[in-house]
């Protein structure tokens, strides 16, 4: 069985499903560096997400987002973690799916929910889950963007497990063709 050839592993998933825990873990194993592109956007605009949403709203931060994906897709050799809802853009999803292997990180509403809100169940920390019951949010949500989390290559359930083994799975599927694994991994 021949392998293909990765240029780049990109994680994709909704808010809370591990990206950047799974990403940080993948490129300890592997040796890639690790791009965020959630972290790049708050470099290039200066301010946070909340504050992008707050001050600019959704239109402009996904525009945003088609540009910082544009730039992390042009090299190659990278753990990419895309921002919750990047994949879901027509243009981003393109770019992502073009430029390497994508891994859709799945897990319940109840688990996404958790992991979101923390401790304070009650207060959303996410821009998208402000208003209303945070839980039904991210049902109405994952239940939208399921036909685009439905296109990556791969999907990894991360219910049950911890970043190491999302990334262990990770790793195992891109087999002996991932260009680059340090001689720890």
């Amino acid at each position: 069985m021949q392998t293909e050839q990765v240029r780049n592993i990109i994680l994709v998933g909704f808010m809370g499903s591990g990206k950047s825990s799974v990403g940080r873990a993948l490129s300890r194993r592997c040796g890639w560096p690790r791009v965020d592109a959630d972290d790049m956007i708050v470099a290039r605009a200066g301010k946070s997400i909340a504050d992008i949403f707050r001050d600019s709203g959704e239109d402009a931060f996904r525009e945003l987002e088609r540009t910082v994906m544009k730039d992390i897709c042009e090299e190659s050799g990278r753990v990419i973690s895309g921002g919750g809802g990047s994949f879901v853009d027509d243009e981003n999803r393109r770019i992502m799916l073009d430029c390497g292997t994508v891994f859709y990180l799945n897990a319940s509403p109840e688990t996404l929910h958790r992991r979101v809100t923390g401790r304070n169940t009650n207060t959303p920390v996410r821009p998208l889950l402000a208003g209303g019951d945070p839980l039904e949010r991210i049902q109405e949500l994952l239940a939208q963007r399921a036909p685009a989390y439905a296109e990556a290559h791969h999907i990894i359930e991360t219910d049950e497990l911890s970043p190491a083994q999302v990334a262990e799975a990770i790793l195992k599927i891109c087999g002996p063709g991932l260009s680059g694994l340090s001689k720890n991994s």
